[in-house]
This record gives C-alpha cells, structure tokens and sequence, in this order.
C-alpha cells in the first residue's frame, strides 16, 4: 500500500460554501466574501498543480443560486467575468486548462463570451484540468444525459439495451474524465447539495468548518493527507484488498 504522502487523488470535487457568513462575521456585506474566496481559488489550484491532482472539479455557482438575492446574483455574475480575464495569465504560468461545466444558455451573453475565450486560451494546458461548475445542478446533468441517450435511441443511433452504467457515465458534463475520488466541502455543511450526484458514488467525503475564505494551502494539505489515510473499499472487504495489494 502507497504512504500517505504518495496517495494524492487523481480528482478533487470542492463545494466552496461559507463566502457569505464568512463576511457577515466582519459585518460586511455577503458580496466581500466572495471577492474575498477568489484567493481560496488561486491558492487550491496552485497546490492542486503542485501536489500532481490531475482534476479539480469547482462549484461555483449551483442551478439553484438564482434563487438569492438578485443583487448578489449581478455581483457573481460580474466576478465571473472579471475574473475570467483576470485569471486567464495564471492560468497559464501553471500550464491549467479551464472548463466550465454546467447550462450556459441561462448565463448573460457576456460571460458566455468570457467562458469560450477562457477556455480557447488554456485548451492546450496539460498540468491540471479545472472544471468550474456554474449553473449546474446534480439533478440537471443526469436529466441532461437521459435526453442525449433518448435522442440518441430515437435516432436510432443507441439501441436501448446498449445503454448501461458506462456509457451513462459518458453522457454525463465531463464523462470523458474519471469520477472524484474526493470531495471537499467547506463552512460546517454537511451535505452534497445537488453537486455530482452520479459521479460522487464512492467518493470520499470531506467536511471542514472552515469558511472558504479561511481554506488556505495547510487546510487543502490536510485534506489531501485525511484522504491518503483512507482505504477505498469499492464493495470489496478490507482482507480482499491485503491480497490483492500485500505492500
């Protein structure tokens, strides 16, 4: 069995909660803490680059979010796009591809734009794919994927009975990248939230009850440590894995 130090997961899937009571703890308003998370990101993605984390899967901004405050909503759209631009250099020097996963047709036009210039401009970044999730739903994607599948059998492209875990798993937003083998959520919250419900199915979970703004390199190492302790069992027992891997 490898060391600790050696058991770094191929994907990471964070949900960053905790941007606004992080903010509100310091009485400012709820759109600081999200100014504020931008650092939590650069810092993950520079020490997921580091640590040799192949995907890190981001939830930024859920199908659900638009139910907030309308306010607060421009302001996350605004920090997308300024970010977007922002970033894209960073991006860059660390050799990290950017992908955005999620409906884009509800996004304003502009940000559609920055989304699809973004990703044109890191398409050949090898080091580290960053997967963001905006506008995204769980829920969303599995419907999402039956529909590709319906149409594919009713076009007579798929026979029904081809179609199985596997090549669900395909039509899924990023099926052509492996499951996460953990999943991180910060801000005390201990659910999933609507976040890669088909992809999560043996994912290790991770709760820290630090604010995403507090969620800085010694957290994120701790984490990847927490996850390097853990057997990952996949239906097995514990003496089946032994023999399968005595070292």
């Amino acid at each position: 069995m490898k060391s600790d130090s050696q058991r770094v997961p191929q994907h990471v899937a964070i949900i960053m909660d905790g941007n606004g009571r992080w903010a509100q703890r310091r009485n400012e308003p709820r759109t600081a803490g999200h100014r504020a998370g931008v650092k939590s990101v650069r810092t993950v993605v520079e020490e997921s680059v580091r640590l040799g984390v192949r995907v890190l899967t981001l939830f930024a901004f859920s199908s659900e979010n638009w139910r907030r405050p309308p306010s607060e909503v421009r302001v996350l759209m605004e920090l997308f796009i300024n970010a977007l631009r922002a970033e894209v250099g960073r991006l860059n020097a660390h050799g990290v591809r950017l992908r955005i996963i999620g409906e884009r047709s509800d996004l304003p036009e502009r940000l559609q734009q920055g989304i699809a210039a973004a990703e044109a401009a890191t398409e050949r970044n090898t080091n580290l794919l960053l997967q963001i999730a905006a506008n995204y739903g769980g829920r969303w994607d599995i419907v999402q994927a039956a529909r590709r599948l319906a149409s594919a059998v009713q076009s007579g492209q798929l026979l029904p009975e081809a179609i199985d875990e596997a090549r669900f798993a395909q039509a899924l937003s990023f099926g052509d990248q492996p499951d996460p083998d953990l999943f991180i959520r910060t801000g005390g919250e201990q659910r999933l939230s609507n976040f890669l419900l088909w992809q999560s199915a043996y994912t290790e979970l991770y709760f820290s009850d630090l604010m995403w703004p507090e969620f800085d390199a010694k957290a994120y190492g701790e984490a990847i440590a927490d996850y390097g302790r853990r057997q990952r069992r996949f239906g097995l027992t514990g003496d089946q894995l032994s023999q399968r891997d005595p070292a």
